[in-house]
């Protein structure tokens, strides 16, 4: 079967080429009536779909976006997708997503897959290893939109979550039930701006009531290891903790695992609370007080400012951050 071309719904229709590109542009405003319905009809019957790759060589856009994310499983990073693909609908824009697995080397083959895709622009959670390239793009024209995770220098045409503030007020609400001890869990954060916030947020709350920083109590989790020190020998140490704050989703349900095989109970023996949601905690025996942040709205911002980007290149960059909130359920308890 031959490839049905605008030439061919054209003759069909009666028209001229033209008139039949007018319609598929949707510029038809002094085209009569009987000629929308012929064309319509023609594309109907001949079943002609417009070749992308060919408009966007005229009009040097594809109206598609690239999104490319570390976990595409993840909870947060689902819901900041459906808030990038709803907006993109509402803005006739098509959405390509790239999952990387947290390997640097895939990131950078998205990022040359979608750039000789010719897609308008690119939202992405980095990995922060491929920030040459990154630039490379930019610099040549193409918007560039980052998420999630923030890195030293690259503040610009960037959405994230106010860690250091949603750190600093559950770090307070620990130490309003009584909490003095804290236990801190995180990944390494020397190199990544949104991780060290969220630092600088537990260290700005125990310094405003006046309690000591205790490099013991700042404890650390890598995604292929697990955790530093297990949480038992935390637990049973010297001056112990009376209360976990993990600052990843990943880590909070590996220490409630822990906790569990070790028969320590929640919040009896000790408390959690953990930054990001966790997917029906309210079925939990203990529910888990968290840190919830608003990943559907952070899609939706990075495509705003995205689509701004993309509509005009002389635009300004930008730096958003978007407020978390505190869901207190069951896993706090007040000494």
């Amino acid at each position: 079967m031959s490839k049905i071309r605008l030439i061919d719904v054209a003759l069909r229709a009666g028209v001229s080429k033209s008139t039949a590109s007018q319609y598929l542009n949707g510029r038809f405003d002094y085209m009569s009536k009987e000629t929308k319905e012929r064309v319509r009809v023609a594309i109907q019957e001949l079943d002609y779909v417009p070749n992308p790759i060919a408009r966007s060589l005229k009009t040097s856009t594809t109206k598609t976006i690239g999104v490319i994310v570390r976990d595409i499983t993840g909870f947060y990073t689902s819901r900041t997708i459906r808030g990038i693909d709803d907006y993109c609908k509402d803005s006739e824009y098509n959405v390509l997503i790239y999952n990387t697995d947290f390997d640097p080397a895939i990131e950078a083959k998205s990022l040359q897959a979608l750039y000789q895709l010719r897609v308008d622009g690119i939202i992405i959670a980095s990995s922060g290893r491929n920030a040459e390239l990154i630039d490379e793009f930019i610099n040549k024209g193409l918007p560039i939109v980052q998420f999630q995770i923030e890195y030293d220098g690259y503040e610009r045409n960037i959405i994230v979550s106010d860690y250091r503030q949603a750190a600093f007020e559950a770090t307070e609400y620990l130490i309003s039930l009584g909490h003095q001890r804290i236990c801190f869990v995180t990944q390494d954060f020397k190199d990544v701006k949104s991780r060290n916030e969220r630092y600088l947020g537990y260290a700005s709350a125990l310094k405003k009531h006046d309690i000591p920083l205790e490099s013991q109590l700042i404890q650390y989790w890598h995604r292929e290891t697990g955790f530093k020190q297990a949480p038992k020998e935390i637990l049973t140490s010297t001056n112990a903790p009376t209360a976990f704050f993990t600052q990843h989703l990943a880590i909070t349900t590996e220490l409630l695992t822990h906790l569990n095989e070790e028969n320590i109970a929640i919040p009896n023996d000790v408390s959690v609370l953990g930054f990001d949601d966790i997917p029906m905690a309210e079925f939990f025996k203990v529910p888990i007080t968290v840190v919830k942040q608003d990943p559907y709205k952070i899609g939706v911002e990075a495509t705003k400012l995205l689509l701004d980007n993309i509509n005009d290149k002389e635009k300004l960059s930008h730096k958003i951050m978007v407020p978390c909130a505190l869901a207190r359920r069951d896993s706090c308890k007040k000494l």
